[in-house]
């Protein structure tokens, strides 16, 4: 089944590689990777073997082609027959943290990091929110000082994706003045002494996915993992955020469907008052709500990622299409436990998790409030 407009074999062919490995390595053990908050790390070789981590990446670096068509194909199939959004994000954070090395690194840096994580050896992060900073990306006060040929890093990031166990930090550092012109990026492996992983937070949702607070203490940073230009970092983190919000998107419409799928399913099975679930009006029109909002925002985020595709990186279609999946995906998943009346309040049931992972979305990857500014900005009514 094509979902989006620029669909074609090979994203039919994709699918269907990534249901098999979903089906067979995640689902099976999807209840028990969230209770643990955590999944194997072997999952990423595993992953990497069948050219999962490598989706949206050059062949010459270790990845299996495609563009992030490809990947928002990998990402549907991976929630909707892996049945763990956890897993999921945790399993792709390489795909926030990877991109900024690929497109405005050295060969020696993508050598170093981008081969060894698309081969499952390595796990890469993205280090840009701060506790005091949030939403403003341009207020971050990690510093990094130069001298001689490193960077001395001080500082703190929170809320970091598979920072517990990551092996480096694409980071978000301070190496000039106030506000944008000063922020550069600059790569943190986890072995550099003064870089501490203070805390493994305790989530709602994406329980399967280990988040983390980590402390910079005077880390000596060699200048060699200065990505692009110092004081150039801001506009290479703008770039990438406008396929991670179109990504969220895609993530969202994945788990609404799964969440919508499973309310159908349960809506025939469960008999009341001497019918099935489907048999009452109100039922049915909860189903039609879901389905017809489902619909609406995978239009949106088809045209989006078509016009992506062709060149046109604006980021109010990004900021458009993250709002309008995260407003349905998080509507769609509490309709469903309502459907599901007290066993979609059990943990046992997928409908449970996919609301709390539901709500993060519209939090993650810039909150609605900050892509409603984005939005004004470029429409032209922002004073």
């Amino acid at each position: 089944m094509n979902r989006y407009l620029y669909e074609q074999e090979e994203h039919t062919a994709l699918r269907e590689q990534i249901r098999r490995f979903a089906a067979a390595e995640i689902a099976p053990h999807a209840l028990e990777w969230e209770e643990a908050n955590e999944f194997p790390r072997e999952l990423y070789k595993r992953a990497a073997a069948v050219g999962y981590l490598g989706v949206n990446y050059p062949v010459e670096w270790g990845g299996s082609g495609g563009n992030l068509g490809h990947l928002l194909v990998r990402a549907e199939e991976m929630v909707l027959a892996g049945k763990s959004v956890g897993t999921c994000v945790g399993l792709g954070s390489h795909d926030i943290a990877i991109p900024p090395i690929l497109r405005f690194g050295t060969d020696k840096q993508k050598e170093r990091f981008v081969r060894p994580t698309l081969a499952g050896d390595k796990i890469a992060a993205l280090g840009i929110t701060e506790p005091g900073g949030g939403s403003d990306v341009a207020a971050l006060r990690t510093k990094a000082i130069r001298d001689d040929d490193h960077y001395i890093v001080n500082g703190a990031k929170t809320f970091i994706t598979s920072g517990c166990r990551a092996d480096f930090l694409t980071t978000a550092v301070r190496t000039g003045g106030e506000r944008h012109d000063g922020i550069s990026l600059l790569i943190i492996e986890a072995d550099t002494p003064g870089y501490s992983v203070t805390n493994k937070l305790k989530k709602m949702g994406w329980w399967a996915s280990d988040t983390a607070e980590i402390v910079f203490e005077d880390c000596r940073v060699p200048a060699k993992n200065l990505i692009g230009k110092e004081n150039g970092g801001f506009p290479l983190i703008m770039k990438n955020f406008v396929s991670e919000r179109l990504m969220i998107a895609g993530q969202c419409n994945a788990i609404a469907e799964l969440a919508y799928s499973e309310s159908v399913t349960y809506a025939k099975d469960r008999q009341a008052f001497g019918k099935s679930l489907s048999g009452f009006q109100v039922i049915r029109h909860k189903l039609a709500d879901m389905a017809t909002r489902l619909a609406a925002s995978r239009a949106l985020t088809s045209e989006c990622v078509t016009r992506y595709l062709a060149g046109e990186e604006t980021p109010s279609i990004a900021a458009m299409a993250k709002n309008t999946a995260t407003d349905m995906c998080v509507f769609v998943c509490d309709q469903a436990v309502q459907i599901h009346g007290g066993y979609g309040y059990m943990r046992e049931y997928v409908v449970e998790r996919l609301l709390r992972d539901a709500r993060l979305y519209p939090i993650g990857g810039g909150t609605r409030e900050i892509m409603n500014e984005i939005i004004s900005k470029v429409e032209g009514y922002a004073t």
